[in-house]
């Protein structure tokens, strides 16, 4: 089964799975969160959904694990990202990125190393995950490196037009 078979559920509710949400593209996957001091990310991860979703799929997953910084329903995060950061990327429900409820995505995605070899836990919410149109995860990057980063756009450019 490839990670592209991985099932979620959007933030609706709506069952889906990654590759349906891909559409056949590159993607950037994101545990996020709304009471974090890296919640600003939002906004550039919006920017790039809006640069550049004809060849770039980006996908928010939040998760609590980390101090309870998502706390609200399905409705209030939904409401805040829309219309703090005027959110429009996909975000599915709520899942858990490590430990023993860890998601099936996660398990998969933790495998990768970072730019410094270091594969394993996710380290805090905005966590970065890059995965080539195949569903292959190419790019992992720390939860304090911004979607604007170089080295981010960079890698992002390697797998699109």
């Amino acid at each position: 089964m490839s990670i592209l078979d991985t099932e979620l559920r959007l933030l609706d509710g709506t069952p889906t799975t990654l590759r349906e949400l891909t559409g056949g593209r590159p993607a950037l996957l994101v545990n996020v969160a709304s009471r974090c001091g890296l919640t600003p990310q939002y906004a550039q991860l919006e920017e790039l959904a809006r640069s550049r979703g004809s060849e770039l799929a980006v996908l928010g997953l939040p998760c609590n694990q980390f101090m309870g910084q998502e706390p609200g329903t399905p409705e209030e995060i939904a409401d805040f990202c829309s219309t703090t950061y005027g959110v429009t990327f996909p975000l599915t429900e709520k899942i858990e990125v490590n430990g023993e409820g860890r998601h099936p995505l996660y398990a998969a995605l933790t495998r990768t190393a970072d730019a410094d070899g270091e594969a394993g836990d996710v380290q805090w919410n905005f966590e970065k995950f890059l995965l080539a149109a195949d569903g292959e995860v190419t790019a992992r990057f720390r939860p304090q490196t911004t979607p604007d980063d170089p080295a981010v756009t960079a890698a992002i450019d390697a797998f699109t037009p």
